[in-house]
């Protein structure tokens, strides 16, 4: 089984020179976090903006054991609670930006926390509402599997390609690389619609398509596929407002 290659930690003496991938703000906030094995250092090092940024990942979180209790209680509140949960965590998600531009502490742990708490609030959370409301064969849960990891994925490549991208005159980058991954808000609004309407489960419009025997999906996953694959593609250029 092969295995990555573990990254050396420099011990801090060593962590004089800032390396050519870090800007001097970036190197001096990674010294803060491995300076010293003081208690509870990394959450000493939190901002203000970091603190929003998780509790957008704390409600992507709730909406996915809120999604579980329905299935298990059949209650509808904690049905109502898992989608209201994803769009509170986009409220968030707006705000830890705009925080970190106005308080001038964005910071390279920020952009990682940021995006693992986006992929658990727009990337699982909505899959496993569409697995809750009926799309539950297993070529539903292929594509709805495929449908997070387009939204990792899309997640890597932004923090990978962010420090060259064109930006504007208060910081931030002109455009988006096909679709953020928080358009996932619009699957949650027509599954919300459809739970209204009571089309949800055998009621699912487009019903189940049977592909070869034993093989089958429900239309409305298409949609699903349709938004990882945006996600994913480069020629989508999305202006950020």
């Amino acid at each position: 089984m092969s295995q990555r290659p573990k990254a050396v930690r420099q011990a801090t003496s060593e962590l004089e020179v800032p390396p050519t991938t870090l800007t001097k703000k970036q190197f001096q906030q990674v010294k803060n976090l491995t300076k010293d094995d003081g208690h509870f250092n990394l959450v000493r090092n939190f901002n203000l903006a970091d603190v929003i940024t998780l509790c957008n990942g704390a409600c992507g979180a709730l909406s996915i054991f809120s999604n579980l209790r329905y299935l298990i209680t059949n209650d509808a509140y904690y049905l109502k609670l898992a989608m209201w949960c994803i769009p509170l965590g986009f409220t968030f998600d707006v705000f830890d930006g705009r925080v970190a531009r106005w308080r001038k502490t964005s910071s390279i742990l920020g952009q990682e926390l940021d995006s693992l708490a986006d992929a658990i609030s727009f990337g699982v959370a909505p899959a496993v509402l569409g697995f809750v409301l009926g799309m539950q064969s297993f070529l539903d849960t292929v594509v709805l599997t495929c449908f997070v990891c387009c939204g990792i994925a899309r997640l890597a490549r932004y923090n990978a390609t962010v420090a060259i991208m064109p930006h504007d005159q208060t910081g931030k980058v002109a455009y988006f690389e096909g679709t953020p991954i928080p358009t996932s808000l619009i699957l949650v609004a027509i599954l919300a619609y459809l739970t209204h309407l009571g089309q949800v489960g055998d009621q699912l419009p487009g019903g189940l398509i049977e592909i070869i025997p034993g093989y089958s999906f429900h239309a409305m996953v298409a949609m699903f596929g349709i938004s990882g694959t945006l996600m994913v593609s480069k020629s989508v250029k999305i202006p950020k407002l």
